[in-house]
């Protein structure tokens, strides 16, 4: 059996503990702000479907016309944070959160049904700004034909950081 010198013994521990260390500060970041089901599962509008996503939602600017004024918004962005389950984040400063969709409005999501709506926070690895690079993927596919509406909307509600590393991490896997 190799026995290691004594002066090395105490480098490969540093190097063991450093690593470790740097694995577990990666698996903090990679752990997603998921919306809280049991108030947000998501709910989608009834006037888009399959066969008119060419006339709506895939008109660029569309969602602009049917997005709901931000006083709608903030009040609600408002009452979530000072209500369970969101009152959890333990930070009522609206502008260190985004109310989104849940099924955004580019796929077809209800724009004002509270059931939609979740006090998403920015600073995060996993924040506001990486679910929007899942629903522009998800978007492009559902208009491109690859991916129908029902199966984009149910990946996006389901789970969206699995369909962010599905859909953008992995596009082709």
């Amino acid at each position: 059996m190799y026995k290691l010198k004594i002066w090395l013994q105490p480098v490969i521990v540093s190097i063991l503990l450093t690593s470790l260390n740097q694995n577990a500060a990666l698996a903090n970041q990679i752990v997603p702000i998921l919306p809280n089901e049991s108030v947000t599962p998501g709910a989608i509008n009834p006037a888009i479907t399959q066969s008119n996503i060419q006339s709506t939602i895939c008109v660029i600017g569309y969602t602009k016309t049917i997005r709901p004024p931000s006083s709608f918004t903030a009040k609600l962005k408002i009452k979530q944070l000072s209500t369970l389950p969101y009152s959890a984040f333990n930070d009522l400063k609206t502008a260190n959160f985004e109310e989104d969709h849940l099924i955004s409005l580019e796929l077809g999501g209800s724009p004002d049904d509270p059931r939609n709506l979740w006090p998403e926070p920015y600073a995060s690895a996993t924040g506001a700004r990486v679910k929007d690079k899942a629903e522009n993927a998800l978007h492009a596919l559902v208009c491109n034909g690859s991916m129908t509406l029902k199966t984009a909307q149910k990946a996006i509600a389901t789970n969206w950081y699995a369909a962010y590393l599905k859909y953008v991490l992995r596009p082709n896997g």
